[in-house]
């Protein structure tokens, strides 16, 4: 994948109405053309950085939307560093990223204590092994961090994804 430089564009926020998984997400649209220019030939994800007006933000994988057109899910943590919801717009620069995502190394090392935990976290999609990873370290306090890398470890146990097992979990409260 060759990197073409910086695409600024102005942008609208849109929300799925009812659209399978993705129903309620607030979205941003990035057309074929822009897509092209970021990452030429592609017609599958790719991850792009770059900032939301002053809002910087990395490693943001596009989604794959039909006749060249990709959307970015726009986040709570967008949403809050932005102050936009849908139906605002905002000015939008996009690059691919070129950096490796990098994984948790305290998930790593406890996952290296369970083989069978290892190979299912590596059999999944290195995007998917990001959402445990990113999860991890958001802990604000070691002891969520080890909470976190416990219930993460027993997903990889019951070879749950990371929906699954926030949905388990959230159950068990409940």
């Amino acid at each position: 994948m060759k990197k073409t430089g910086v695409q600024i564009l102005p942008v609208k926020l849109h929300r799925f109405e009812k659209q399978g998984e993705k129903t309620g997400w607030t979205y941003i649209e990035i057309p074929s053309a822009v897509a092209e220019k970021i990452c030429p030939g592609t017609k599958k994800s790719f991850r792009v950085k770059g900032k939301m007006d002053d809002y910087q933000f990395r490693q943001v994988a596009t989604v794959p939307m039909g006749e060249g057109n990709f959307i970015i899910a726009f986040n709570a943590a967008m949403r809050k560093g932005t102050g936009k919801k849908e139906g605002d717009t905002l000015i939008l620069q996009l690059e691919l990223e070129t950096e490796e995502m990098k994984i948790a190394e305290d998930l790593l090392n406890s996952l290296a204590m369970d083989e069978d935990a290892l190979a299912q976290f590596i059999s999944l999609a290195r995007g998917h092994q990001q959402y445990f990873s990113n999860w991890i370290e958001s802990s604000k306090t070691i002891g969520t961090k080890s909470d976190r890398i416990a219930k993460t470890l027993f997903a990889m146990q019951h070879k749950m994804d990371y929906g699954q097992m926030i949905r388990h979990f959230k159950a068990l409260k409940g």
